[in-house]
């Protein structure tokens, strides 16, 4: 607990040395520097291999406590987790209280492989009712996720209109619930992508979407389900995951991909007839909208491909 305020006191006197909270009279460097740091009751608790020590043989870890050792402590984990444990975990693991139940999140440092050089690449659309959709067809829907957030919604106006401390804790623990799900299914999505492009050689191609949120003025009943999509995150697990299994992953320009037709390259808001279906007006091609922005996707991706391991020009 010591090690835990040295570190909280010595990264505000650094926050402060480097102007992050303002200047000598600003409001809010005042107020840090005026206020004592504060740590919630059931905050997680940094251990060195001093204080806790795994055993990973018998599945059981000793923790020094104020009031003593506690040894022979059971824990549980995932054959995938204990192998990673075993052969990458490091020195500091933080012991934390989440809804009655106490984890250890242990950290590892797990070496990248190289990055293998794709033999093509897989177009990734991103979208609120196609979660994510592929080139190769594969669609992976996002109504069920809605229907849920409609219902925690609903949960949710209800227990704000009770306004008291029980509605907020449970509000609270919805409010992770809700969480937990949604990251659920965007590993899913990412680890059946990165699984498909590793086992075929391939790359992944993802549009560019970082500031969408402030290019877009959606309609005020669409504003929500805006706010809430989990684009970036799925974009996360794909990266995180492609590094681990050596995969490319390439970011491309959004614009267009669903009104560009991917034969002809005409592009044209009257190509979209309606949400789900593209009819290019110039060559007649047709098919659902998220496939074909899928498709441009990967085209974009191996001619910015090209242009990146194109040999730079020597000097005669």
């Amino acid at each position: 607990m010591v090690k835990k305020v040295v570190d909280a006191y010595a990264t505000l006197r650094a926050c402060i040395r480097s102007g992050n909270l303002g200047g000598q009279k600003s409001r809010r460097r005042v107020k840090a520097e005026s206020k004592p740091i504060m740590f919630r009751r059931e905050a997680a608790q940094p251990f060195d291999d001093r204080c806790l020590t795994w055993r990973l043989d018998t599945q059981t870890v000793s923790i020094w406590t104020t009031a003593g050792r506690m040894k022979d402590l059971r824990f549980t984990c995932s054959p995938d987790q204990l192998t990673t444990l075993r052969a990458h975990r490091q020195s500091e693991s933080d012991l934390l209280l989440r809804d009655g139940m106490w984890f250890l999140v242990a950290t590892c440092d797990v070496p990248e492989p190289e990055v293998f050089e794709p033999a093509d690449w897989i177009g990734v659309d991103r979208g609120i009712n196609n979660l994510a959709t592929t080139s190769d067809l594969a669609n992976y829907q996002g109504r069920r996720l809605q229907r849920y957030r409609r219902w925690h919604a609903r949960k949710r106006a209800e227990f704000q209109s009770t306004r008291t401390k029980s509605a907020n804790r449970r509000l609270k623990r919805r409010a992770r619930e809700e969480a937990r799900h949604t990251t659920h299914i965007n590993h899913r999505i990412a680890k059946q992508i990165v699984a498909v492009a590793e086992r075929t050689g391939r790359g992944i191609a993802l549009e560019e979407l970082h500031g969408i949120r402030d290019r877009v003025r959606p309609h005020r009943h669409q504003r929500a389900t805006q706010s809430s999509w989990p684009f970036h995150q799925l974009e996360q697990h794909i990266t995180y995951k492609a590094r681990r299994a050596g995969v490319p992953v390439l970011l491309v320009d959004a614009r267009y991909t669903s009104q560009m037709c991917p034969r002809c390259s005409h592009t044209s808001r009257a190509n979209r007839p309606n949400r789900d279906t593209f009819s290019c007006r110039r060559c007649g091609l047709a098919g659902p909208a998220d496939v074909v922005a899928a498709v441009n996707i990967r085209d974009r991706a191996r001619r910015a491909w090209v242009f990146v391991t194109m040999p730079l020009p020597t000097a005669a």
